[in-house]
C-alpha cells in the first residue's frame, strides 16, 4: 500500500505522513513531485478514531470549503512543508511531497484485503454490503473500494460510518440503477430525521432556502443506510476517465462572479470537481467575460442539476490558459464570501 504507484492517484485515496497526519487526496490534478490533499485526521491525546493505541482527531468536522481553508491554517502554523502555491491553479493549498509519503492507502486494495478477513461487526457489514452490490450490479471488485476511516483502521464499529468507493462511470450508473429499483438487500433510504439535520446543516453552510435544499436532497442517492448504519456512496473516475494532465491548462484567479446560465452537459457532475457546460450566459455581477463552464468542489453540488435547466451560481472566476475563456469555481480555497449553485425553478 505505498507507491509506486499501480494506477493513478485519485480522490478519496489517503496518505499517512511520518508525522501521522492523514490527508485525503483531492481531485485528479498532482504535481509531479506531490499530491493535492487535505488533512482529514490528526494524532491526539483523546479521540473517536483510534489504531493500536493510537487517538486521533479528524479535523474536519464539516465537509465544506471553508472547514478546509481552517486546515491550511493549521498546516501552515505546525507544518508548514505541507502547504505549496501551485502555478497551474494559481492557489495556496495542501499538498504531500512524495518523499513524505510514509504509506499510501488505495480504497480498492484495503476492500479486497477486507473482504478475505473482516475483523469486527463493521468490516463484516462491508463484506456483506459487497456481495450485494456485485450481485444486483455485476461491478467487477476491482471498481469498487472502502474509503473513510475503515480505509485507514481508524474505525469504531460503534458509530463509524461506510463510504463506498465506485470507479467508473459505468459501475457508477449499474450501482444507481440498482439503488433505484430497490436491487440491493439492506439498504434504505435515509430517514427524515436525518434528512431534517442535513438541510439545516446545508442551509447554514450554502445559504440555501429550504426549497433548494429539499431540491438537492431528493437527488441524493449517493446517501443512503445500509443495516441502519449510515452508507455513502462516492463516484470516482477510472484511469481512463482522468483526462487532464497536469500543467495541460492554467488557472489564473479574475475575481469574482454571480451568473444564470442554461446548463448544455452535466455528464461530469457525478463525480468531485463536478463539471458542468454551460451556455446561455447572462453575468449578473462581475466581469463580463465569457463562460463556458461550472466546476464545484462542494460535494452537494454534484448532480445538482440536468441539461437543459437554468441555473444561477456564484464563485470564484477563472480565466483558462490566459486567453478569452473562463468558468466559475465553487468551493476552491479563495475563501471570498458566499458561493452557491441552484436552479433558478427548482
Amino acid at each position: 500500500m505505498t507507491p509506486p504507484m499501480t494506477r493513478k492517484p485519485k480522490e478519496r485515496d489517503f496518505i499517512e505522513t511520518p508525522e501521522g497526519l492523514f490527508f485525503c487526496v483531492v481531485g485528479y490534478l498532482h504535481p509531479p513531485d506531490k499530491y493535492t490533499a487535505y488533512l482529514k485526521y490528526t494524532p491526539a491525546v483523546e479521540g473517536r478514531w483510534r489504531r493500536l493505541g493510537q487517538a486521533y482527531h479528524r479535523e474536519l468536522t464539516y465537509y465544506h470549503a471553508h472547514q478546509v481553508g481552517q486546515t491550511l491554517d493549521t498546516l501552515q502554523a505546525h507544518f508548514p512543508g505541507y502547504v505549496h502555491y501551485c502555478p497551474v491553479r494559481d492557489m495556496r493549498f495542501s499538498m504531500v511531497p512524495h518523499d513524505r509519503v510514509q504509506t499510501y492507502y488505495r480504497p480498492e486494495e484495503r476492500l479486497a484485503q477486507l473482504l478475505t478477513a473482516p475483523a469486527d461487526p463493521l468490516e463484516n457489514q462491508v463484506a456483506r454490503l459487497t456481495e450485494s452490490i456485485r450481485q444486483a450490479t455485476n461491478i467487477p471488485l476491482e471498481n469498487l473500494g472502502i474509503g473513510g476511516s475503515v480505509l485507514l483502521n481508524i474505525h469504531d464499529p460503534g458509530f463509524s460510518d461506510i463510504d463506498i468507493v465506485i470507479y467508473g462511470r459505468e459501475a457508477i450508473n449499474q450501482l444507481q440503477t440498482a439503488l433505484t429499483e430497490n436491487r440491493i438487500p439492506g439498504v434504505s433510504p435515509l430517514t427524515e430525521a436525518t434528512f431534517s439535520r442535513w438541510r439545516r446543516e446545508v442551509e447554514e453552510h450554502h445559504h440555501l432556502t429550504d426549497q433548494e435544499v429539499r431540491w438537492l436532497a431528493a437527488r441524493r442517492w449517493t446517501l443512503v443506510y445500509y443495516q441502519g448504519r449510515a452508507l455513502s456512496l462516492l463516484p470516482i473516475r477510472s484511469d481512463a476517465e482522468i483526462n487532464e494532465v497536469y500543467g495541460e491548462h492554467y488557472y489564473r484567479d479574475a475575481g469574482v462572479v454571480k451568473l444564470r446560465a442554461v446548463i448544455s452537459d452535466a455528464a461530469d457532475s457525478i463525480f468531485l470537481p463536478a463539471l458542468y457546460g454551460i451556455e446561455q450566459v447572462k453575468i449578473l455581477e462581475g466581469p463580463a467575460v465569457e463562460i463556458r463552464e461550472i466546476c464545484s468542489y462542494e460535494g452537494i453540488f454534484s448532480q445538482a442539476a440536468d441539461k437543459g435547466q437554468e441555473v444561477e451560481a456564484q464563485g470564484k472566476l477563472e480565466q483558462v490558459d490566459g486567453g478569452p475563456l473562463h468558468r466559475l469555481v465553487i468551493g476552491s480555497s479563495h475563501r471570498t464570501g458566499i458561493e452557491y449553485f441552484k436552479l433558478t425553478h427548482p
